[in-house]
């Protein structure tokens, strides 16, 4: 099972959202615990994260450590046409 690390920034940017938006997100984290056979996620090339998780309008951008079985959330963001 997996570590999961926030980031000073996404926790920040977490809490800027409605108690809703901020618990089907953590749900959706929590679902990294058993990455990498986890649904909606996405790896990404060029990017300053390496993977991308999908939850409703948000995008959740991480990186997996596979030897310490850690994934550090990098960003938490509503989708948009500059998310990435």
């Amino acid at each position: 099972m997996n570590r999961i690390d926030w980031a000073p920034r996404a926790v920040r940017q977490i809490l800027k959202l409605e108690a809703a938006d901020q618990k089907s997100i953590r749900t959706g984290v929590e679902t990294l615990r058993k990455f990498p056979g986890c649904p909606n996620i996405k790896r990404l090339v060029d990017q300053d994260s390496q993977y991308r998780l999908r939850v409703g309008r948000f995008r959740v951008f991480f990186d997996f450590d596979g030897a310490a079985h850690i994934v550090h959330i990098e960003q938490v963001r509503q989708r948009d046409e500059h998310t990435y």
